[in-house]
């Protein structure tokens, strides 16, 4: 089916960088259409961030045909067909017509075409293969027009094919359905999810990994957690057991209450709620899932600040945690808590979680200058002093002035600062 519906009101569509670009490459008999994305949430009625092209012409002309009228051309992927081409300081990227000629269900070895209905065929989900003239024309070759309307993920062909084409797509269906479908999975996909699921044996842990980042983040993902738990697959993606009633109620603390994250960047939060007990675990799931050291950092953080929240956490506590932790990790600890049930009034969360905007702890009143001038020596003895002045500042719920902590800091001081 093609031309069975328009988008040409989208605004992304009337660019006139885009409308730049499709005039550049379709000439001589050549074709360029967006594709994907872009059309799949215009669809939907969701944002529209990245806009990707798709064209019957091969990569060398999309080059020559970029750099002719005046924009810039990068070969990002020409393995793959595609050429990066930055219009007027925007980059698109724009791929040649693709079929698959052999799969190893890792990867495919493709060949460029000319013909729209195979490569839209080659595609994963219906929604991912839907294409759109400059004219604001939809192309729909696979039914994805009315999938996407039903929110429905649903695999283009056999199911089983296309998994075997590349064994990713089992983690890609249950991500998809999370952050756009509706309703229980579609049933042929998910069996043969079932079915296949030894695939995701062949796959590399970066590749795991980075779709299950983008799972943990998506809205729907706390009952597609509990699919893929009840099938077996959520424990062998995380080699362990996963919480999912924490998971849940993060989810919604996160959406009702803006707990702590602010976007995608927020992913290790979610991934430390459904998977991350203790500090020990955090470990074991970033070398599992290839995270980056940052991920780790955070998880293990805030499952350690966590431990500081619960019974008798008032207001003197909160503001100690929030000088130690940092604003960031202070409610990573929050929100994690909650997840575990050591906060079960959401009154009291709500209160702690605005203490950032309401207080600021300012800073330490005395330097190490300060016990210079009193006649310390230079060395350990002054930092072990700023450790002190700063543990007695913090457990008068930061009262103390600068003669104050002077005063009681002694001019050889002993002690050590507690961890936070």
């Amino acid at each position: 089916m093609t031309g069975a519906a328009s988008i040409a009101a989208a605004p992304w569509l009337a660019d006139r960088r885009l409308q730049r670009l499709f005039a550049a490459l379709a000439r001589d008999g050549d074709e360029a259409w967006a594709v994907g994305g872009a059309v799949r949430n215009t669809l939907m009625g969701l944002p529209v961030n990245d806009v990707d092209v798709a064209t019957t012409a091969l990569p060398e002309v999309v080059s020559a045909r970029a750099a002719a009228a005046g924009f810039k051309p990068v070969p990002t992927g020409l393995d793959h067909g595609t050429v990066t081409v930055v219009v007027d300081g925007h980059p698109f990227e724009v791929t040649t017509l693709r079929e698959d000629i052999e799969t190893h269900g890792r990867h495919a070895v493709v060949r460029f075409g000319r013909d729209w209905r195979a490569d839209a065929h080659r595609r994963d989900f219906t929604m991912n293969a839907l294409y759109v003239s400059a004219d604001g024309t939809v192309h729909d070759f696979v039914g994805g027009v009315e999938d996407c309307l039903a929110r429905r993920v649903r695999f283009i062909g056999r199911p089983e094919d296309r998994i075997r084409e590349d064994y990713l797509r089992i983690l890609r269906f249950f991500r998809f359905h999370a952050a756009y479908g509706h309703g229980d999975p579609d049933p042929a996909g998910l069996a043969a999810c079932i079915r296949e699921r030894a695939g995701l044996d062949r796959l590399s842990a970066e590749r795991i990994g980075q779709e299950t980042v983008k799972l943990v983040a998506a809205p729907g993902a706390p009952a597609t957690a509990r699919v893929m738990s009840d099938c077996g697959l959520l424990q062998r993606v995380l080699g362990s057991a996963a919480d999912l009633a924490g998971f849940a109620r993060l989810t919604t603390l996160a959406r009702d209450m803006v707990v702590a994250p602010q976007g995608k960047a927020d992913w290790p939060l979610f991934l430390a709620a459904l998977a991350v007990w203790t500090e020990a675990d955090a470990p074991r799931l970033a070398e599992r899932l290839r995270l980056p050291n940052a991920a780790l950092d955070r998880m293990e953080r805030g499952v350690h600040l966590a431990r500081a929240v619960g019974p008798g956490f008032d207001d003197r506590r909160a503001r100690a945690l929030l000088y130690r932790a940092g604003e960031e990790s202070y409610r990573d600890a929050l929100a994690l808590a909650a997840a575990r049930r050591r906060i079960t009034d959401e009154g009291r969360l709500a209160h702690d979680l605005a203490l950032p905007f309401r207080w600021q702890p300012g800073k330490l009143p005395v330097a190490g200058r300060d016990f210079l001038a009193r006649g310390l020596a230079r060395g350990p003895s002054v930092g072990e002093a700023l450790r002190r002045a700063e543990a007695l500042w913090i457990e008068s719920d930061f009262a103390l002035s600068r003669d104050d902590l002077l005063g009681a800091v002694p001019e050889s001081p002993a002690g050590s600062r507690p961890r936070p």
